[in-house]
């Protein structure tokens, strides 16, 4: 009599569901979101500066002789105040709009 040896052979399962990736913790988040509100921070700083500057460019060129601000600073010292007077009745102006 020959005895049959049944082997059974199983394969090994094979998930179909995407490998579990564990969450960030806490700590993580946090340092993630402080990064980008630095990073946000820089962007406001650059474009703050930028601005600034060609606020001052504009200033320097308009109070160069002959340009409006150097009138009306010029008026103001000779009349200031009829110049308050007009500064007060342009503000009630714009006030009522």
């Amino acid at each position: 009599m020959a005895a049959s040896i049944a082997v059974a052979w199983k394969a090994p399962s094979v998930s179909t569901e995407p490998p579990q990736i564990p969450s960030p913790s806490i700590a993580e988040r946090t340092i993630d979101t402080t990064t980008d509100v630095s990073h946000t921070i820089e962007e406001v700083t650059a474009s703050l500066k930028t601005a600034v500057d060609r606020l001052r460019e504009a200033i320097a060129n308009a109070e160069q002789p002959g340009q409006p601000i150097a009138r009306l600073r010029t008026v103001t010292r000779q009349a200031p105040l009829q110049s308050l007077f007009v500064a007060f009745l342009l503000g009630i102006v714009l006030a009522r709009r």
